[in-house]
């Protein structure tokens, strides 16, 4: 696993989903480097201090792995050809990519708008895709290429008051089988993890007491318990593993 270069985006707060994965990485001696954007975490109820990306980077460098970062809106136009010419300028060919970059606000049949459901689209779909086609295209080893995106859980459930996020989310698990068997010559497997409810800091205690009744390990998940499958997807011993779209939440009840 030693100087793998990962690329994971959307790592931006110390209790995210996309800070554990970034550890996970750097623990298993992968090089990482990761994307963030304040401006949607400031308009989020669980805020971000200015300063919470470059704490994630100094943890990561600990584990005795390269590490770096950049601020960018995957949205804007040459995002994409601007992230993977600065990881390749910056520590070299990428071998993975983490599709962890969402973005999701409450939308109901009473006040989604054109303008809301477009900006799901362009981060949730559009740069997902784009940057997935843009790893593959410029993936150059014979073996080893890992692309995990994430998912919620959109075909398992209903996402009441969440239109806009379930129907460009669940757009992954299609790109994931779609993608899969062409790949696979070039030495990438591709998958998507469903982390389900998973306490990244948007819970009050309330939120949490009702939902741990629907979790029959009692208790809700981790950001770690989604960093260490991915960790494993990685691997050398999951080479076998693509196409998939594996829920891990603890057997979480709808």
């Amino acid at each position: 696993m030693e100087n793998r270069i990962a690329i994971v985006t959307g790592a931006s707060r110390i209790k995210g989903i996309g800070k554990a994965i970034c550890v996970e990485l750097a623990k298993k001696g992968c090089d990482v480097f990761f994307t963030y954007w304040k401006k949607y975490d400031h308009q989020m109820p669980w805020g971000i201090a200015n300063n919470e990306p470059e704490l994630i980077a100094q943890e990561v460098k600990q584990f005795g792995v390269r590490c770096e970062k950049l601020e960018l809106d995957l949205t804007e136009e040459n995002a994409i050809e601007v992230l993977f010419n600065r990881v390749a300028e910056q520590l070299g060919k990428p071998s993975i990519l983490i599709n962890n970059a969402t973005y999701s606000t409450e939308t109901t049949i009473e006040n989604i708008t054109a303008k809301e459901l477009d900006k799901h689209y362009q981060l949730n779909i559009r740069a997902t895709t784009l940057l997935t086609i843009e790893f593959i295209k410029r993936f150059k080893f014979k073996e080893g290429g890992r692309i995990v995106s994430l998912t919620s859980g959109q075909s398992l459930g209903k996402m009441p008051n969440e239109i806009a996020y379930a129907i460009t989310k669940s757009a992954i698990e299609n790109l994931t089988y779609t993608l899969s068997s062409e790949i696979a010559a070039k030495g990438i497997t591709i998958n998507a993890v469903n982390p389900g409810p998973n306490d990244t800091g948007w819970m009050d205690s309330t939120l949490k007491g009702n939902l741990v009744k629907s979790f029959p390990m009692g208790r809700i998940g981790q950001p770690t318990d989604m960093a260490n499958l991915i960790g494993y997807l990685i691997s050398k011993e999951a080479e076998w593993i693509t196409g998939q779209i594996i829920h891990s939440e603890g057997g979480f009840k709808r």
